[in-house]
């Protein structure tokens, strides 16, 4: 049966219809303080104050007096000249450039410099300066990289606008021009600022002047009275994750409405769930039985220092303690700050986040700490490898060691049985062996949702018959987004009306993701599947993910997925097109030059095909793919 791209004209060119604007406005901090003193006080000089600054003398806290540093073939001079800061580049190629430094990325533990390459284009320098060490440092020590690399520091995986900025300012939009290869940012206020986690401010302030009675939400977008609500807003950054539109979100939409959160995926997370890749703390936290229980950000964090409330154990005995926390009921009430249940005495041992939180060093220095407030776990690390927090301290010892240890300690523990990472590993080793498994997990309520969507995840390549699939029908219903939302894209296995009538009611789900999900999932059914009102869903949800893939065509993933789509309709200039797109932003993408040889040989193109073949060697000449290529066309 022929198949079709259903709203294919949508998810290739046809414009977007517009949104209408919103009718708050951003304001400034600054307006905020007259009234707000002690709040504005605190967030002042906070790190998400100092996200993002102007490189003026008073935040500038690296050293430019005529300082250099140099790696491999790379050498970088940091020098003043007026109010100026310059950095004078010679790099791998000879070449030397000397930029301004425009403006300055955080501020502890270090400080990086961003530079506009071109009017709008803001690249982030990838040798920074450590703060404490008071010294200069590359963030990627091991690579050596022409600027024609992808990777290198003007390259586009090293794009403040698209990469950074967003999450580092107020009511931010980098309004990307693709035909001109442009940026053209708005920022309403760099800097995490109050409007940021508020919500525009002009609304309030009216009712303020006016005198008018104030109603629940005071005039804000954001409701910060809710934990979920709350939780959607700090994890809006805090989190790593697709974002589904240009900039930032209005402040108060769900988070799931927002982005696409990272999975439990190899390379990002260890297959217990641990912190491996740089992910921020999102993705741990909601696999912990303190999120499960209610818990929130500003039960540990000050809303506006953002620093904890505590540095010590009473963080964590304000519930933890045999007098536990009226607001949470069901914390088992005992002694955690004491020998008898750490066995170390006081210092570092003996802090429950050495054992709890372990951390590890991202950019370099900069350490941050695993928010899953795990149960520390060495009888898997054999298994399933994995740090644990014994053996982070008891560098001598092995886990076998410290899994010995904590059974003496700890003979009657709840916490040595089934881990979902076992699973999760089986599942990455071979999803078609572990289908079952997998399966399980996924219908396990009382497993976290990051977990239960990465079982489904792993599922796609497990050839899951239409049965199978059928059997997993509870997880299109289930209260998680991102259980619901890899749901969707599970249904692929079963045949065309019985795949629409599983994922068309997704199509209304309240969540962007799920929808666009839900579309993608829909995207190959032949024209006459879906009818009645179920098309007109189906189009907007078409028109959302068409909007989602506009806003970053200056990602070359981006460029792999529209090439991809293109090839389903046999679309081939459409997809050499995309493929070629996606090479240009970045060279080493193998795959996408694969694709673009093995199109012009379908097609006849055998110089073409010769040719394109020669430029992705001299980029990849030892990427076994290209070298079988080569064979397989006697070239």
């Amino acid at each position: 049966m022929r198949k079709i791209l259903f709203g294919l004209a949508l998810m290739l060119g046809a414009p977007l219809a517009a949104q209408p604007a919103e009718e708050a406005e951003y304001v400034g901090s600054a307006r905020c303080v007259a009234c707000h003193e002690d709040s504005a006080q605190a967030w002042e000089g906070s790190h998400h104050a100092l996200a993002w600054t102007e490189a003026t003398p008073d935040r500038m806290l690296a050293d430019f007096d005529d300082t250099e540093f140099q790696i491999g073939d790379m050498l970088a001079r940091f020098s003043r000249e007026g109010d100026d800061y310059i950095v004078t580049v010679t790099e791998l190629d000879g070449v030397t450039t000397r930029h301004k430094v425009h403006s300055l990325g955080g501020v502890a533990p270090l400080q990086q410099m961003l530079i506009e390459t071109e009017p709008g284009r803001i690249q982030s320098f990838d040798v920074v300066w450590d703060v404490e060490g008071a010294q200069w440092y590359h963030l990627y020590p091991d690579q050596n990289l022409p600027p024609q690399d992808a990777l290198h520091w003007t390259g586009p995986y090293k794009n403040w606008n698209a990469r950074c900025a967003e999450c580092h300012a107020t009511g931010y939009s980098r309004n990307y021009d693709a035909r001109a290869d442009l940026y053209r940012p708005e920022v309403a206020e760099i800097g995490v600022g109050c409007e940021a986690c508020h919500g525009p401010g002009s609304t309030h302030l009216a009712l303020v002047e006016s005198g008018a009675e104030m109603p629940e939400d005071y005039g804000f977008s954001a409701p910060m009275a809710d934990r979920d609500a709350l939780l959607d807003q700090c994890l809006s950054c805090h989190s790593r994750r697709e974002p589904l539109q240009d900039g930032n979100p209005l402040p108060g939409t769900a988070f799931h409405d927002a982005y696409n959160l990272a999975l439990l995926r190899e390379g990002a997370y260890h297959a217990d769930g641990q912190i491996l890749d740089e992910v921020y703390v999102a993705g741990s936290f909601l696999q912990s039985k303190m999120y499960a229980s209610g818990v929130g950000c500003l039960d540990c964090h000050d809303a506006h220092t953002a620093q904890v409330i505590a540095d010590d154990n009473s963080l964590c005995t304000q519930c933890h303690s045999p007098v536990g926390n009226d607001a949470f009921p069901t914390l088992r009430l005992a002694e955690y700050d004491d020998p008898s249940h750490h066995f170390h005495p006081p210092g570092v041992g003996a802090e429950c986040k050495s054992c709890h939180m372990i951390e590890r060093p991202y950019m370099g220095i900069d350490w941050r700490r695993d928010h899953s407030f795990r149960v520390p776990r060495p009888d898997l690390a054999a298994e399933i490898g994995g740090p644990d927090a014994c053996t982070d301290c008891h560098t001598d010892q092995t886990p076998d060691w410290a899994a010995a240890e904590i059974a003496a300690r700890f003979p009657d523990s709840t916490h040595r049985g089934p881990h979902f990472g076992q699973v999760i590993a089986a599942g990455r080793a071979d999803p078609r062996a572990a289908a079952e498994r997998l399966r399980l997990l996924a219908l396990d309520t009382e497993e976290p949702g990051i977990a239960r969507a990465t079982a489904l995840y792993l599922l796609e390549n497990a050839a899951l018959t239409p049965d199978e699939v059928r059997r997993l029908d509870a997880t299109l219903r289930d209260p998680d987004p991102l259980v619901r939302a890899q749901a969707a894209l599970l249904q692929r296995a079963r045949a065309p009306r019985e795949r629409a009538g599983a994922v068309v009611p997704l199509l209304s789900d309240p969540m962007r993701n799920v929808r666009m999900s839900a579309a993608r999932s829909l995207i190959e059914l032949p024209p006459d599947t879906i009818r009645g009102p179920a098309v007109t869903r189906l189009t907007e949800a078409f028109r959302e993910w068409q909007g989602s893939l506009q806003s970053r065509l200056d990602f070359p993933e981006t460029h792999l997925t529209l090439a991809g789509l293109a090839l389903l309709t046999r679309n081939f200039d459409a997809a050499a097109a995309g493929f070629a797109q996606t090479t240009k932003l970045d060279p080493q993408r193998a795959d996408a030059w694969i694709m673009q040889i093995r199109i012009a040989a379908a097609l006849g193109q055998w110089a073409q095909a010769q040719s394109l073949l020669d430029t992705a060697q001299g980029w990849l000449p030892d990427d076994p793919v290209l070298q079988q290529l080569r064979r397989d066309m006697g070239l």
